[in-house]
């Protein structure tokens, strides 16, 4: 039932992480200090792969657009949130919003995603060695990077539409740093059933199809892994793998406990600090667990460093 007696909203009013103005500063200081490691990391291993011979290979062009995905959706919520921390007024226009719902439900999809081909491509590097150059081709690699852009831009402008079919005639406040799924749906005063329920749907099943794709690439990875007999051997599937399976839990455990409840003030407070973790914490560390735990990335790195100090 749609209520009666409110005006049409033009714009929301974020709140933000927290109305205590004495933190703000601090906020903001922290998550610049945040948002520029990101850009700073991702923004490095993108040229780097491209660069460097040695990792033109489909496990480092995944990750390169892994990069890419993490630097856009970070992108699409900090700016606005750090300008937020030292504005009085904390408004987003009611267009801009829907924008960055968009494009964060989007990105977030693809990332699932690409996530998830970087596992099959483990799985066929360890499991499937010597057929790894027919299945792993040109051709193929850009198909799966392909479906995760698709798929996530589809998704995305599907949610949207739910959304924006929705009224928003009453209290304009987002309880969050961002447009957000469940902090919108409780502004709404119209029936959220059909959105809340896609939402559930939609989340609830790429979470729980792109995860057991992974879990079941690992199992037989597990399998190969354990039938090795060098020693070597396990040092390099553990190293890669193990920089994969880090990303993954960071990732996918915050987001599980983001989505897969129901709308109220309480779960979306709860929310505010599990997003600060896929947003910020997850795009932030993946460069430095792909780049540390990786003796490829490390020698590309150290490459630059003494091509760079060779030139002075």
């Amino acid at each position: 039932m749609i209520k009666q007696n409110y005006t049409v909203v033009t714009e929301f009013i974020l709140l933000g992480l927290t109305d205590r103005a004495e933190l703000q500063t601090v906020l903001f200081v922290v998550f610049l200090v945040v948002y520029l490691i990101t850009v700073i990391g991702n923004m490095t291993m993108i040229p780097l792969i491209r660069s460097d011979s040695q990792l033109h290979t489909p496990m480092y062009f995944f990750l390169s657009h892994l990069a890419f995905v993490d630097l856009c959706y970070v992108t699409n919520v900090t700016p606005q949130m750090l300008v937020n921390f030292l504005s009085k007024r904390k408004t987003i226009s009611f267009i801009g919003c829907f924008i960055q719902f968009h494009f964060f439900i989007a990105l977030v999809i693809t990332d699932y995603y690409m996530l998830t081909v970087m596992a099959y491509d483990r799985y066929v590097a360890i499991c499937r060695p010597l057929l790894y150059g027919s299945k792993m081709s040109r051709c193929t690699c850009l198909a799966l990077v392909a479906a995760p852009y698709l798929y996530g831009f589809a998704n995305g402008l599907v949610q949207t539409i739910l959304m924006l079919r929705l009224t928003f005639c009453g209290p304009n406040e987002i309880n969050h740093f961002y447009c957000a799924d469940p902090p919108l749906m409780v502004l709404a005063c119209s029936d959220t059933y059909v959105k809340e329920t896609a939402m559930f749907v939609v989340a609830g099943s790429n979470l729980t199809c792109s995860l057991s794709i992974i879990l079941v690439s690992y199992v037989f990875i597990s399998a190969a892994i354990l039938r090795m007999r060098s020693a070597e051997g396990w040092r390099k599937a553990f190293s890669t793998c193990g920089s994969h399976l880090t990303a993954v839990t960071v990732f996918y455990g915050s987001l599980f406990c983001m989505y897969l409840r129901p709308p109220s003030e309480a779960s979306v407070e709860q929310g505010k600090v599990v997003a600060v973790f896929y947003i910020f914490v997850s795009p932030m560390l993946n460069p430095l667990i792909y780049s540390l735990r990786n003796k490829d990335v490390k020698r590309a790195i150290r490459k630059v460093i003494q091509k760079e100090w060779l030139a002075k």
